[in-house]
Parts: C-alpha cells; structure tokens; sequence
C-alpha cells in the first residue's frame, strides 16, 4: 500500500521508518542534529511549503529519505490504517 503526505509525494508504507511530529521531536538536540545532517546531504524533500508538523523517515534503497509534511502524525497514521512508531 502507498501512503499518500501531501502535494505530489506518496511513499510505500513498507518503506516508512517512522513518522514523528516536528515540534516534539525537535526539542532533541540530537534530532535537530540528525535532520540537520540529513539536509545537508540531500536527504529531505519538502513535500509543501506550508507549517511542517511532521517528518516522515523512509528507507530509499540502502539509505534513508526525509519527507517534511504540513499534515498532522495523526492524520498520516489513520491515513494508513497502520500504527507505527514514532513519537505520538
């Protein structure tokens, strides 16, 4: 099944790691760090230009992809019809 975020962007649900919401998972140094890191090589696409709420990580192959989303975690989950992890 595919998970739609938003704008043109659709992603697998067996590819997602996690989805997490922007202002909790931000308050971590060390997840400002990591998303940090990743913009820097290319790793985030930014699915609206609108209020991120929420940060979807997903496998890409060997690596990780980062999608920032204007959709709320909780819309994303019911949208899937699956629990997953993160930080809800």
């Amino acid at each position: 099944m595919y998970l739609h975020l938003g704008g043109d962007t659709v992603v697998r649900e067996e590819d997602i790691i996690g989805i997490f919401d922007m202002d909790q998972a931000t308050v971590s140094y060390k997840t400002r760090d990591f998303l940090a890191a990743a913009e820097k090589s290319g790793r985030v696409e930014i699915v609206s230009p609108d209020l991120p709420k929420t940060f979807v990580v997903c496998r890409e192959n060997d690596d990780y992809r980062i999608y920032i989303c204007q959709l709320a975690p909780v819309t994303l989950i019911k949208r899937s019809g699956k629990r997953f992890g993160g930080n809800l």
